[in-house]
């Protein structure tokens, strides 16, 4: 087949990866109303639903990051896709919050594996000025995922309930992890081994991976302790949200710390350590990267509040919808659906799109693009949230949507941009670990604890006000973007010192 065609081809399978990804992930806020009456949760628990998924989704990022750079990307995908798929059907079988929780988890760590890969696959596809569209295309994956999740959920519920509808949604999911198993890569040659001889030769056993990765499940685990006690003792879920977001983040800020002094004593031997040793090297050789790199430093905090205010607007909008204009969960999920299908759409490829023809007179057009589009589009959506009248309230949406969807093809082009090519899915992995941790995994349960004190319809405004933040921080890093960009073309280390402009 021809290269071009071929690369579409495989942008197309990677867009419904992406697609299917952000569907199995916000499916569930569609059904949030019926999962608190059958199994008798409070906001709150319902916001930590929505934690689950972002927590395990943001600590496996990296490591799974780390794991397409070193083995076959391509299995990477294909595997986090089982995974979820399985998660997401054994979620219907919940029989109360513990297990949901868990199940929504493992959603997470399935989503983590797919999504660092899948855009180093894409940025490998398309190089150069197209790569921006190209982006664009694949993130469009995620603006209609999420919503088609919403309404599909919305739908299936209404007619079969919400345990039917996750069971369903789960099953397409098989067939499309082996599309994926078939694609060639197209920087890397393909595996000449059995998978069962690919991971003999890398010689890691269970026992050793725990090992690897001891501090950062000790602090998982010691921050859902102290979750689970001061829960127990009637604590608001913003303090269980802190105690588990501070120790996990210890425990990991800890495992890294000794990846890195790992990678800076004598190179080990023995079976397997080689890969050990490119692991720790590339981890290394990431977080200098983003260090050295200011327009990663200014992407990496304004994506944390883009994903706080974003992902907590897609989160609790069903809800916010249903309670606000008196709506049933069917009728706002498919007015919610068909409005951000068609607005997620547009404005996800119109980003990509004027991000790359702005790209001939300006440098820093994708971060350009990204700024302006969420300054005009933040403001709209916290108009959106006074209206009650579905007439008005269906358009006002159209504009807000198209407008905050238009960052998702530029700012994730800019990472690649701006990083050697060598450890572009480890850079992805800790963007996605970072703006996770620190964006919606503490929105949703922090908007479901205001909720339950102060109303969903006061609450809720937090999101598009912190989404403006982000938009102005993401512009601070237009000074620095072409200096970044020359450096990673002509293969300078960030470590080194910056040419100039």
């Amino acid at each position: 087949m021809n290269p071009k065609r071929y690369a579409g081809y495989a942008l197309a399978i990677l867009t419904i990866t992406n697609l299917f990804n952000y569907l199995e992930r916000n499916a569930v806020f569609a059904l949030f109303e019926p999962i608190k009456r059958d199994l008798h949760l409070s906001d709150s628990q319902l916001g930590w639903l929505g934690t689950a998924y972002v927590l395990v989704f943001s600590l496996a990022a990296l490591p799974l990051g780390l794991l397409g750079d070193l083995r076959s990307r391509r299995a990477v995908i294909a595997g986090g896709i089982v995974l979820w798929s399985v998660a997401t059907a054994l979620s219907g079988l919940a029989v109360g919050f513990g297990s949901l929780f868990i199940a929504r988890a493992l959603v997470g760590f399935g989503g983590a594996a797919a999504a660092a890969a899948s855009a180093s696959l894409v940025a490998d596809y398309f190089a150069g000025p197209r790569r921006a569209f190209a982006m664009g295309v694949f993130m469009a994956g995620l603006a209609v995922g999420g919503v088609l999740g919403i309404l599909i959920a919305g739908q299936l519920e209404a007619l079969y309930g919400w345990r039917v509808a996750l069971l369903a949604l789960g099953i397409p999911g098989f067939g499309l992890a082996a599309l994926v198993l078939r694609l060639t890569d197209p920087t890397r040659p393909l595996p000449t081994s059995s998978l069962r001889q690919e991971i003999e030769a890398i010689g890691i056993g269970v026992g050793s991976m725990l090992l690897a990765c001891a501090p950062m499940l000790i602090g998982l685990g010691l921050g859902g302790f102290a979750a689970f006690v001061l829960h127990r003792r009637g604590s608001s879920s913003a303090l269980d949200a802190a105690a588990l977001l501070t120790l996990a983040s210890a425990g990991l800020i800890w495992n890294i710390r000794l990846w890195i002094r790992r990678s800076q004593a004598a190179p080990l031997t023995g079976p397997g350590e080689d890969v050990l040793n490119a692991a720790a090297t590339d981890l290394k050789r990431a977080f200098n990267a983003v260090l050295s790199t200011p327009t990663l430093v200014y992407v990496f905090l304004g994506g944390a509040l883009l994903s706080f205010g974003m992902n907590g607007i897609v989160a609790w909008s069903p809800t916010f919808i249903t309670r606000a204009l008196g709506l049933s969960t069917t009728e706002a999920t498919r007015m919610l659906g068909v409005a951000g299908l068609v607005a997620g759409t547009i404005g996800t490829l119109l980003g990509g799109w004027l991000a790359d023809r702005l790209q001939k007179r300006f440098a820093h057009s994708r971060v350009l693009v990204t700024g302006v589009s969420i300054l005009l589009g933040a403001p709209l959506a916290a108009l959106l949230l006074t209206l009650r009248d579905p007439a008005l309230f269906v358009p006002v949406f159209y504009a807000a949507f198209i407008l905050l969807t238009m960052y998702n093809g530029p700012l994730t082009a800019t990472i690649f941009d701006v990083v050697p090519p060598r450890i572009g899915t480890t850079v992805v992995g800790a963007y996605l670990l970072f703006i996770h941790i620190a964006g919606d995994s503490v929105a949703f349960p922090l908007i479901g604890s205001l909720s339950d004190r102060f109303g969903l319809d006061r609450a809720i405004y937090v999101l598009p006000a912190t989404a403006l933040v982000g938009g102005l921080v993401v512009w601070g890093a237009a000074r620095y973007v072409a200096r970044d960009s020359a450096r990673a073309r002509d293969g300078i280390e960030p470590t080194q010192p910056a040419v100039n402009p």
